[in-house]
């Protein structure tokens, strides 16, 4: 197992999580020196909440990458550790995240949140911020665009189109399934956007969303009705 460690004084308020952004987001690396599409392994990451009772589940699933068979999944459950703020949502995540990372005993390989990496208006969101406190190459697939535009992509499976802030491409939206509402992908660390697009690709043979994300988004649900009871005090640590 790797222990990846919270870094000490998580912060708790919105002007102390902006400076922590802007001193991690120069760390961010996209020079594709994470394992190539559809080789070694790929770790879907994925949480959910129970909002009555401030309590997080998050939940990692480690496949084959070219198999698309499970390698071996974790999960861990605590109290929600940031309050609901756009654009800092990885402060909320990380801390179960990584709680649940640290179960592991396989290789992550490369890390698909769902969510975004640099296709965050301050260009740092949950998996960029995870890919420089852990090191692990990470990439985002969203269900949306955020607050970015782009064009419709063409029909066909594969297309894509640039996800643009201004003249700037961010990410890109990019068709899974033919004729399907395409998924918006951005890398995240040590990851090159085209990377980030072939990962998806080669995870989604059958379906919109990728494998790793379903599954991982199964998962989280399921440890979050587990824990359902139990007080969050009682919670394992998301802050362990």
């Amino acid at each position: 197992m790797i222990d990846y460690r919270l870094p000490e004084a998580w912060p708790t308020d919105d002007e102390t999580a902006l400076a922590v952004q802007d001193e991690l987001r120069p760390r961010v690396l996209l020079d594709g020196s994470g394992p190539p599409p559809g080789t070694g392994h790929v770790t879907g990451v994925d949480v959910a909440y129970d909002d009555e009772r401030d309590v997080v589940a998050a939940a990692v699933v480690v496949l084959d990458a070219a198999t698309l068979d499970v390698v071996e999944e974790a999960t861990a459950v605590g109290a929600v550790a940031f309050p609901y703020v756009p654009g800092l949502l990885a402060f909320r995540e990380i801390p179960t995240v990584l709680a649940a990372l640290s179960r592991l005993t396989a290789d992550p390989g490369v890390v698909v949140c769902d969510g975004y990496g640099v296709a965050h208006p301050r260009r740092f969101g949950l998996a960029s911020h995870l890919g420089v406190l852990t090191g692990l190459p990470t990439m985002g697939v969203a269900k949306n665009p955020f607050t970015f535009t782009h064009e419709a992509p063409a029909a066909p499976r594969g297309s894509a189109s640039p996800l643009l802030d201004g003249a700037e491409e961010v990410g890109r939206a990019l068709r899974t399934r033919e004729g399907v509402k395409p998924v918006f992908v951005s890398a995240g660390h040590r990851v090159t956007l085209d990377q980030a697009c072939a990962h998806t690709l080669c995870l989604t043979p059958r379906y919109r969303l990728p494998e790793s994300t379903r599954r991982a988004d199964a998962l989280c649900r399921s440890a979050l009705r587990a824990a359902a009871g139990r007080s969050p005090s009682g919670l394992p640590g998301a802050a362990g």
